[in-house]
């Protein structure tokens, strides 16, 4: 087993300021993850969990499912923010150890060569604007409709939910482009190769899913 490795004074925060750099400018930050020594490594460790609950929660709060739980009876507020708490890491946990095996795996079809755990932190960094869309759009939803976002129809069936939804789509197309700047800084492939190792990705994960589709 090996040894853990303290962070250098000062490095621990230093991740901190850069997870919120990177909606602003993601370049510097992309290009500090380069850095794979212990003592980097362990410092990033807490912004990355971070980023991978709140992503993990923003996705579970997002699912159709969430959103008729409450027409439940047998359900109520408290038990829906505990399964979305607990759901929510499962699914960013899994996010982020399958998500990242796969994009481990697209930049080496596109000529990358770097660490799996590097993949990881790429897409971590990556999905930082998903976990702002949790932050900011989910309390604004929750004090203009309350219950009602967890229930089938209601108040929250009306332009200003489908702009809601619209800032939310945003978001993913904002990561997107986030992952393939992320791929073309940290691997150093062009722009067409970065295109190409995320494009491989999704389309394993596509496939993946329609594979479990059809067999089940």
């Amino acid at each position: 087993m090996e040894a853990y490795v303290e962070p250098r004074p000062g490095e621990e925060r230093a991740w901190w300021l850069r997870t919120l750099l990177i909606l602003q400018s993601p370049r510097p930050v992309f290009a500090a993850l380069r850095d794979e020594s212990d003592h980097a490594l362990n410092a990033r460790q807490d912004p990355v969990t971070a980023l991978v609950l709140l992503c993990g929660l923003g996705a579970i709060l997002a699912a159709p499912s969430t959103g008729r739980q409450l027409d439940d009876r047998a359900i109520d507020g408290v038990l829906v923010a505990v399964l979305a708490f607990l759901a929510g890491g499962l699914y960013g946990g899994f996010g982020y150890w399958i998500g990242g095996g796969v994009l481990s795996l697209g930049t080496r079809v596109a000529g990358g060569e770097r660490s799996y755990r590097s993949a990881r932190h790429t897409l971590a960094f990556a999905a930082a604007p998903l976990a702002l869309a949790l932050v900011l759009v989910w309390p604004l939803r929750l004090a203009l409709y309350g219950g009602d976002a967890f229930r089938s129809g209601g108040a929250d069936d009306g332009p200003l939910a489908r702009a809601l939804g619209l800032v939310e789509l945003g978001m993913v197309v904002w990561t997107l482009v986030l992952l393939v700047t992320g791929v073309h800084i940290v691997y150093r492939l062009s722009w067409v190769r970065s295109i190409a190792a995320v494009s491989a990705a999704g389309a394993m994960i596509a496939g993946t899913i329609l594979l479990l589709y059809l067999a089940s």
